[in-house]
């Protein structure tokens, strides 16, 4: 944390990070060199090299390069967020995204690759599709038009456009909560909270937008309906990508969204796993604090993700912008970054094994205080609560 005396020099103050932001361009782009590398070598195994990079090479990148707690002072906040280079690192993400995205339909729809390298871009391109949400989440928690549309534009990929509505106003004012689809419980595995979060998401994201748009006088069927609009561009590219790529690229569009908005979910999975607010007398849930989300300062990720992992700061000020976002010593931590927690989450048996310990200990063995796994009441109703 900063000090006082450093917190009063703004003006002075350099972004450490600055520059290293640029490297999150290097993502979108992971598709295309391996298409090019595969295309210089002539050897498919580079069209899976996006997927060694994101869960080989990140993951021990994070390990070799360490956590970054460094918070920027208080009162440089504002200078940081009206500088404009920090915006357009995340709009440059979008065109080397949607190159990567038609690049990958075009060498499919050849049908000059096997099967197992088609494979592999469709997963490449669906991965960085997948990050592409984290770049949708970035600007669609801002309050200008033109970022709010860019978000919907990056969601169109995946098909996954109700995330736009689902999150803004849904899970972030239902987080930590068991109403909230996309906040895992304890003791569920990532491939029963898959389902959940999926169905629960859409479902919720289409309620929001009926009561949003009968507030004004309008039908949920609306043009004004968030959903609609974001539908209507993911229709859009795909007719656009069949018709001037052919309908082998048709398994291409499926297999990429499902391997993007799964790689949405198994973050949000990891990002409040077993946390909860407390209900007050009220009935009202507690205000939102540091202490419902994991957090992780590996510096390597948090740079490829617009500094996603500092989850609590996001979550107390939402339109705070990636670069101001700050570390709390309160936070419960990952023992990784995300990269390497996502691969931990797809192995239920490990993930409990590493990650209950740590809920159980953040509540003091106590849990009665976790967001639990229905079927795990009992248990900790009959004092089970240190093997639950």
């Amino acid at each position: 944390m900063e000090t006082a005396a450093r917190a009063e020099r703004p003006t002075g103050y350099r972004d450490p990070k600055r520059y290293l932001w640029l490297w999150s361009l290097a993502v979108p782009a992971l598709p295309l060199m391996g298409g090019l590398l595969a295309w210089l070598t002539g050897s498919g195994l580079w069209q899976w090299w996006t997927p060694l990079v994101f869960y080989v090479a990140v993951p021990l990148l994070d390990v070799l390069r360490g956590e970054d707690r460094h918070n920027l002072p208080e009162s440089a906040v504002p200078t940081l967020e009206s500088d404009p280079y920090y915006r357009r690192a995340v709009y440059a993400f979008l065109p080397v995204q949607f190159l990567g995205f038609f690049g990958g339909a075009w060498i499919v729809g050849t049908g000059q690759l096997p099967l197992w390298q088609a494979l592999g871009v469709a997963v490449s391109v669906g991965l960085v599709n997948g990050v592409g949400i984290n770049t949708a989440h970035e600007l669609g928690h801002k309050k200008t038009r033109l970022e709010r549309w860019l978000a919907k534009v990056a969601l169109a990929p995946v098909a996954y456009g109700h995330f736009y509505v689902e999150h803004n106003r849904g899970h972030h004012v239902r987080v930590a909560t068991p109403a909230d689809p996309a906040s895992a419980r304890y003791g569920e595995s990532f491939y029963r909270f898959w389902p959940r979060t999926v169905a629960g998401s859409w479902r919720s994201a289409w309620e929001l937008e009926r009561r949003r748009l009968s507030r004004g006088g309008h039908g949920v069927w609306s043009p004004r309906n968030d959903i609609l609009q974001a539908l209507a561009m993911t229709v859009l590219l795909y007719a656009a990508v069949i018709a001037l790529f052919g309908p082998l690229t048709v398994p291409f569009l499926l297999i990429q969204a499902v391997i993007g908005f799964s790689e949405l979910e198994v973050v949000n999975y990891l990002e409040h796993y077993g946390l909860a607010r407390r209900r007050l007398d009220s009935g009202r849930y507690e205000r939102v604090s540091p202490e419902h989300s994991w957090n992780s300062n590996h510096i390597v990720t948090n740079i490829v993700l617009y500094h996603l992992q500092r989850h609590s700061d996001h979550h107390a000020n939402p339109t705070r912008r990636y670069q101001a976002l700050r570390h709390y010593d309160v936070s419960p931590q990952l023992p990784a970054g995300y990269a390497a927690m996502i691969l931990l989450a797809l192995i239920p048996p490990l993930w409990r094994r590493v990650m209950d310990k740590r809920v159980r200990a953040h509540y003091g063995g106590d849990l009665d205080r976790a967001n639990l796994d229905p079927r795990l009441r009992p248990h900790v109703a009959a004092g089970e609560r240190s093997t639950a």
